[in-house]
C-alpha cells in the first residue's frame, strides 16, 4: 500500500483525530501508556493492535525518528509472525503494579538488610543467615556497645526503614489477596502443586487470557522455560532455556517448582507429577528438574485456566 496521509499530532490532537475518523486498524507499539491509549481508542470503535518494541526494531532502517518508526511499524505489521500484544485491562494493569511495588520494595529491604550485615561484620559482629536476625542481632550488637556510638542513629534510620518496607510488602500482599478473592481463575490456579498467590495473580496479570496461546506448551514457551534451539540440516542442538518473556513470571514459577523439589524430597508418598519430578532429579540434576517441573506446572496451569476446574492430581504412590 502507499501512504496516503502523514501528520504530527499531540495525544489531545490525536484522540480528536481518531474520534471524528471511521472505524479503522490502528498499529501502535506496545511501549508505555500504550494500553490505556489503545482502551481509549477501542472505546472510539477502532480495531487496535499492538506489536512488541523488539519485534518493530529491526524494521526501523538507520536513524530513529518519528518518520522511521511509523515506517517500522508498518512493515513489521505485514509479517504474519509476529504476534500482537493484548490489551490489558484495567484491572491487569492493576495487579501489575502492585506486583511491581512489592518488588521494588523486596529489593530495597534486601539492600538495607545487606548493608547492615555487612557493617556489623566490619565491626566484628557475624549476623548468622536469614533475613530475620539481622534486625534483633543489630539490637544486640548496640544493647553490648559494640557499635560506636555515631552510627547508632543512623543505624536505628535504617532498621525503622527496613520495618516500614515490611510493612509495605505485607500491604501489598494483603491487597493482592483481597484481589484473588474476586478471580475465580486465581482460586483455581492455586490448586497447582508450586502455584500460590503471588504466582497465580502474576500470571493473570502478564498473560489475561490463556486462550491466546492454542496448547500448554506456546504458554511455556512465551514464558521462555523451553530449550534454546540451534538446529540446522540434520543437526538437532538444543541447549539452555531461551529465558523470553516476563522474567518475573518465570521466576516465580521457578521458585514455585524448586518448592515443590524441595517438599517432595522429604515426603514418604508422592503423586505422579511429584514422583516424576524426583525421577528426573535424579536423572538429570537438580537444576534441569527445576526448570522441566516449571514447564509442566506452566502447562498443567493453562490447561486448568482454560478448562476452569481445579487440578486434580494423581494418587500419591511410594517413591523410591
Amino acid at each position: 500500500g502507499r501512504v496516503k496521509e502523514r501528520r504530527r499530532l499531540t495525544k489531545s490532537q490525536m484522540l480528536r483525530f481518531f474520534a471524528n475518523r471511521e472505524p479503522a486498524r490502528v498499529v501502535i507499539e506496545a511501549c508505555g501508556a500504550a494500553h490505556a491509549l489503545a482502551r481509549e481508542l477501542e472505546g472510539y470503535g477502532h480495531e487496535l493492535v499492538l506489536l512488541p518494541p523488539g519485534q518493530v526494531r529491526r524494521y526501523v532502517l538507520r536513524n530513529k525518528t518519528d518518520r522511521t518508526d511509523t515506517k517500522g511499524l508498518l512493515e513489521a505489521d505485514r509479517n504474519e509472525e509476529i504476534v500482537p500484544v493484548p490489551v490489558k485491562t484495567v484491572g491487569q494493569q492493576a495487579l501489575v503494579a502492585v506486583h511491581r511495588l512489592r518488588s521494588g520494595w523486596m529489593a530495597t529491604r534486601t539492600a538495607r538488610l545487606n548493608a547492615i550485615r555487612g557493617l556489623l561484620r566490619e565491626l566484628g559482629v557475624t549476623v548468622p543467615v536469614g533475613a530475620t536476625r539481622v534486625l534483633p542481632a543489630l539490637a544486640e550488637a548496640m544493647g553490648k556497645g559494640r557499635v560506636p556510638g555515631t552510627l547508632e542513629a543512623l543505624l536505628q534510620t535504617t532498621a525503622a526503614e527496613i520495618r516500614d518496607l515490611e510493612s509495605r510488602i505485607a500491604e501489598a500482599e494483603r491487597t493482592l489477596k483481597r484481589m484473588s478473592r474476586e478471580m475465580d481463575s486465581a482460586v483455581r490456579l492455586q490448586t497447582v502443586p508450586g502455584i500460590g498467590l503471588l504466582t497465580a495473580t502474576a500470571l493473570i496479570g502478564s498473560i489475561g487470557e490463556p486462550g491466546r496461546f492454542p496448547s500448554g506448551r506456546h504458554m511455556a514457551s512465551f514464558l521462555g522455560l523451553v530449550p534454546r534451539e540451534s538446529s540446522s540440516g540434520d543437526r538437532r542442538r538444543l541447549g539452555s532455556i531461551t529465558k523470553r518473556g516476563d522474567e518475573y513470571v518465570r521466576m516465580l514459577l521457578t521458585h514455585g517448582a524448586r518448592s515443590v523439589l524441595h517438599a517432595a524430597s522429604r515426603r514418604k508418598q508422592n503423586d505422579r507429577l511429584r514422583t516424576w519430578a524426583l525421577e528426573t532429579q535424579r536423572r538429570c540434576g537438580h537444576n534441569k528438574a527445576t526448570v522441566a517441573l516449571a514447564n509442566k506446572m506452566t502447562r498443567i496451569a493453562w490447561a486448568v485456566w482454560l478448562k476452569d476446574s481445579p487440578y486434580q492430581g494423581s494418587a500419591p504412590k511410594e517413591t523410591l
